[in-house]
C-alpha cells in the first residue's frame, strides 16, 4: 500500500505525534519514512557566527532532523532524511512528486518561530496542491490516534474527484480488513418550504443515494466486504463530524476536487474544513492534472 512515506518535520508536539503515527503505518506497510526539513527561504535566516556566514534555519533543521532520526531508530523504523531550502508548501509538494512518494504525513499545527511553516494554513496549502495523498493529524489533549484503522469514512458527492479518493480508501480498507462507511450529505440548508424546494430536496436525496450506491459497487470490486451506508442531511462538514462521532471512525479519506466549477471549490473547502476540525486522521487525495 505504502512503500515511501514523506514526513515534513519541525519537532513540535504535533509533529512528534505525526512521527509516531507514521512509524506505526510504516511498520504495518514495511515502508521507509523520509524525514524532510524545509528551511524557509521566504524568511531572512542568514547570520554570522564567529566570522562564518551560516543559515540559522538549516542549522536548526539539522538538530530537529537528528532528534527525529533518534526517535525513529528507537521505534525500529526504516528511515532517511533530507534538509532543503525553499518556500515550504510548494517545496514539500514538489519534493513528494519528484521522488514519487506514496504518502505525505503532516500535523495541522506546528510551533512558532523557525518552524512556523507547519502551521495549519501551510499544511492546507499542501493539501490543496498535492497530487500525492496527504495524511493530516490534528492533535488535541482529548484526542487519540488509533492504528490499524478499523472504521474508515469515505464521504462522496458522486464526482470523479470523490471517486478517485474512494479508490485509495478502498485499497487501504482492504489492506487493513477495515469497515468502510460510505457517506453522502444532502445539503438542504438553503432549501425553503415551497414546492420547488420539495422537488429539489427529492432530487438531492436521489443524488446522495446514487453516490453512496456507486461507492458500494466500488468497495465490493476492491474486495471490501464490510460496508455501512450513511445518508445525512445538513452541511457536509456537520455530516462528516457527526458520522465520525456516531460510528467510531478512525480515519477519513476524502477528495480535494469536486464536480466542476463551484462544486470543485465547494468540495475543496469541505476537505480543508475536515482537515482542520476532524478529531481523527484525514487522508486527502487529489488528482494529477
Amino acid at each position: 500500500m505504502y512503500e515511501d512515506i514523506l514526513l515534513p518535520f519541525d519537532g513540535s508536539d504535533g509533529a512528534a505525534e505525526a512521527l509516531h503515527h507514521a512509524a506505526e503505518i510504516a511498520h504495518w506497510a514495511d515502508a521507509t519514512i523520509h524525514v524532510l526539513f524545509v528551511a524557509d527561504t521566504t524568511r531572512d535566516s542568514v547570520t554570522v557566527v564567529e566570522t562564518r556566514v551560516v543559515d540559522a534555519l538549516v542549522q536548526e533543521g539539522e538538530d530537529i532532523v537528528e532528534e527525529a532520526e533518534k526517535t525513529l531508530q528507537t521505534l525500529g523504523a526504516d528511515y532517511d532524511s533530507d534538509i532543503v531550502q525553499g518556500n515550504p508548501a510548494p517545496t514539500i509538494v514538489e519534493y513528494a512528486e519528484r521522488y514519487d512518494y506514496d504518502l505525505i504525513v503532516m500535523p495541522t499545527h506546528g510551533r512558532k518561530g523557525v518552524s512556523r511553516y507547519l502551521l495549519g494554513s501551510v499544511t492546507e496549502k499542501v493539501v490543496r496542491l498535492a497530487s500525492v495523498p496527504v495524511l493530516t493529524v490534528r492533535m488535541q489533549p482529548d484526542e487519540q490516534l488509533v492504528f490499524p484503522y478499523e472504521n474508515i469514512l469515505i464521504p462522496t458527492d458522486g464526482s470523479a474527484g470523490a471517486g478517485h479518493a474512494a479508490e485509495h480508501g478502498f485499497s487501504l480498507a482492504a489492506s487493513l480488513d477495515a469497515t468502510v462507511h460510505a457517506l453522502s450529505v444532502m445539503d438542504d440548508t438553503s432549501l425553503g418550504l415551497d414546492v420547488r424546494s420539495t422537488v429539489a430536496g427529492r432530487q438531492g436525496e436521489q443524488v446522495a443515494t446514487d453516490a453512496v450506491d456507486d461507492l458500494f459497487s466500488g468497495a465490493e470490486t476492491h474486495g471490501v466486504t464490510n460496508i455501512v451506508r450513511h445518508i445525512e442531511h445538513g452541511t457536509p462538514i456537520e455530516g462528516i463530524l457527526d458520522t465520525i462521532e456516531s460510528s467510531d471512525i478512525h480515519a477519513v479519506v476524502i477528495g480535494t476536487t469536486g464536480r466542476r466549477g463551484t462544486d470543485r471549490i465547494l468540495l475543496g473547502s469541505v476537505a480543508e474544513k475536515t482537515v482542520r476540525s476532524a478529531p481523527v486522521p484525514v487522508i486527502t487525495v487529489g488528482q494529477r492534472e
